[in-house]
């Protein structure tokens, strides 16, 4: 359970990642909320998760999934470059999430 609950704090952390955006250095309200909650959330699974994985592993993969999915969504959202590069290098830490998740012995309902 514990590979399924790292993906989810990943998630979430997305989630307060683009919060920040939309909270505008945290002065609006209700952005500012829904961010501090996805904050907690994420922390609370992340600590979960790290219960029976290694904390190298699990914090690479949860701020790998973080940065990969708050870079891809900067570009839909946010209009920010999407140079072949910039994909590239995405796709290199997407990669370096995969392979930390099969040389640790994971699967998804593990």
């Amino acid at each position: 359970m514990s590979w399924p609950l790292l993906i989810l704090a990943g998630l979430f952390e997305i989630g307060w990642a683009i919060g920040l955006e939309y909270s505008d250095g945290l002065s609006k309200p209700v952005p500012t909320l829904g961010t501090a909650v996805a904050l907690i959330i994420s922390m609370v699974l992340l600590a979960q998760a790290i219960k029976d994985l290694p904390i190298g592993t699990a914090y690479a993969v949860w701020t790998g999934i973080g940065a990969v999915g708050t870079a891809s969504l900067g570009i839909i959202l946010f209009d920010e470059p999407a140079t072949l590069a910039r994909i590239g290098f995405i796709s290199i830490i997407l990669v370096g999430i995969v392979g930390l998740h099969f040389v640790s012995g994971g699967s998804a309902s593990a």
